[in-house]
């Protein structure tokens, strides 16, 4: 099965969110507030799709029905109000199992996607290297292996009766055990990427250079930062899951140190736990960096709540105690008193990339928190007929003073201690 990008033809769909009553507080359930929020990022992920929305129905329930979700009276509502806005498509906010799904289909009669399935196809869509196909197909195949029977579910009774026999039950069989062999070969494939990013990684480690990675939920600008900072031009939009592939790219810190860049793939409510274990190669990036960078969309009311599920993520990926500096994005689309009303004294940073406020001050915090070739400021002097050793200072150093004295210069520098180890600077000229 080959992961394969959906057509332009804008599809018609009609949305369905869930809220419990009670309970808020449990893992996957939703107050009203919540479910809310949900829906309108759900419809936001439908136009990332390419969907049409043309309504939405929010039930508040005490329980969630465990056949049909949202229980056989609701389902005449959806399928009344479908055919009302001649959306051929329903989909519902929350991932669903095989059983509710073909019930779903079988009561509103009409085809049923769940928010997994919706987020996998934006992945296809935007999925743009090998490396990418490849861990969207894999997610796409472990979300389908377990819904196959649920498609036809008489073929799945091995030798249940008269009609469960034969090539029907063969054919279903038989694409188990192909889909199972796709999954292996995939997996094959990605490990084998995976050595060679490690690869590329170690080699870039031979050199001190630290890696700060961008995290941050869907949409929060982080690609807008990467090219600001990087002078790169990574793709960006205001559509959700833009950026999948990883870009690494050199950044030139103001102590005239360098360090890697690394943009990822957004992170999201309800992320489906299949995707985070298919980008387990691409998510290495994050797991590797020396700093992460927590981009938020500060203009975004519900920033908190997105960075609540940010910060689920890191835990998931280990790197939760991992150095870290907040980047609060977007200030450029808040009033002019709310931007006066903040205060970088708690150890936040608050730009804009989209002018460039703020990213200057962004440089210098990372700098200063970079733990990787750490700076030290030095006197020392080098002969004037040594060029070359002149040129890497002022290259890679940041110089404060020099002068000449005779047929030497004195330099006074903040100097990274592999270019000290590289000048090799006797104990004698240190200040």
């Amino acid at each position: 099965m080959k992961t394969t990008r959906t057509t332009d033809v804008r599809e018609r769909a009609l949305l369905v969110g869930l809220g419990l009553k009670r309970a808020p507080h449990l893992p996957g359930h939703s107050s009203g507030e919540t479910a809310r929020e949900s829906l309108e990022e759900l419809a936001e992920l439908a136009r990332s799709a390419g969907a049409i929305v043309t309504g939405s129905i929010l039930q508040m329930r005490e329980a969630i029905d465990p056949a049909s979700v949202v229980g056989h009276g609701k389902l005449d509502e959806i399928r009344a109000e479908a055919e009302a806005r001649q959306a051929p498509l329903i989909i519902f906010d929350r991932e669903l199992t095989p059983v509710q799904q073909r019930n779903l289909e079988r009561g509103v009669e009409r085809r049923v996607i769940d928010r997994t399935q919706l987020i996998l196809d934006i992945f296809a869509r935007h999925a743009r290297s090998r490396e990418g196909q490849l861990q969207v197909e894999l997610a796409q195949l472990n979300y389908l292996l377990p819904r196959l029977a649920g498609a036809e579910p008489e073929l799945s009774r091995l030798g249940g009766g008269i009609g469960t026999r034969g090539p029907g039950e063969q054919k279903l069989e038989t694409d188990r055990r192909r889909i199972r062999q796709r999954v292996q070969r995939i997996g094959a494939a990605i490990e084998t990427l995976r050595r060679q990013r490690a690869l590329r990684r170690n080699a870039r480690q031979s050199v001190p250079l630290g890696t700060v990675a961008l995290v941050g939920y869907t949409n929060a600008g982080k690609s807008t930062l990467f090219n600001a900072l990087s002078h790169a031009e990574v793709l960006v939009s205001s559509k959700m899951f833009a950026t999948l592939d990883p870009t690494v790219r050199a950044v030139r810190l103001p102590s005239n140190r360098r360090a890697l860049l690394s943009d990822t793939v957004g992170f999201i409510r309800d992320l489906p736990k299949g995707l985070l274990a298919a980008f387990r190669a691409t998510l290495e990036e994050v797991q590797q960096a020396a700093l992460i960078l927590h981009v938020t969309d500060i203009s975004n009311p519900h920033h908190a709540e997105h960075d609540a599920e940010v910060e689920k993520v890191l835990v998931q990926l280990g790197v939760s105690d991992r150095p870290r500096l907040h980047v609060f994005n977007k200030i450029d689309r808040l009033d002019p008193e709310t931007r006066r009303a903040m205060s970088a004294s708690n150890g936040n940073v608050y730009v804009s990339a989209l002018d460039g406020t703020g990213l200057d001050q962004l440089l210098r915090r990372v700098d200063e928190t970079m733990a990787v070739d750490p700076v030290r400021r030095l006197r020392f002097s080098v002969p004037l007929a040594d060029g070359r050793k002149l040129a890497l200072v002022h290259g890679l150093a940041r110089v404060l003073h020099s002068e000449l004295r005779d047929s030497r210069m004195v330099i006074d520098a903040e100097v990274p201690e592999s270019l000290i180890r590289r000048l090799r600077l006797a104990p004698s000229e240190e200040a």
